[in-house]
C-alpha cells in the first residue's frame, strides 16, 4: 500500500495554516507579556465594585481640609 504524494493545493494549504498558527502564537505571547508587564509593575490595580474609595476622589485644597474659608 503506497500513498500518493500530496496535491499541490495540500501543500499550499498547510503553508497558509503554519503562518497562520505562528501568527496566533505571537499574538497569544504579545497578551501574556502585556499582562505579566501590568501585573508586575505594581501598580495598584482596583476594580468598580460599587463603593466609594478616598484615593479615588480628587485632591482636596488645604482650606477645604481644613474647613476654613477662602479670602
Amino acid at each position: 500500500m503506497s500513498f500518493r504524494p500530496d496535491h499541490e493545493l495540500h501543500r499550499r494549504r498547510f503553508s497558509r495554516n503554519v503562518g497562520l498558527g505562528v501568527t496566533l502564537v505571537a499574538f497569544v505571547a504579545l497578551v501574556f507579556a502585556l499582562t505579566v508587564v501590568k501585573v508586575t509593575r505594581g501598580d495598584p490595580m482596583q476594580g468598580f465594585d460599587h463603593t466609594v474609595r478616598p484615593e479615588l476622589l480628587p485632591a482636596q485644597t488645604a482650606v477645604e481640609q481644613t474647613g476654613g474659608t477662602q479670602p
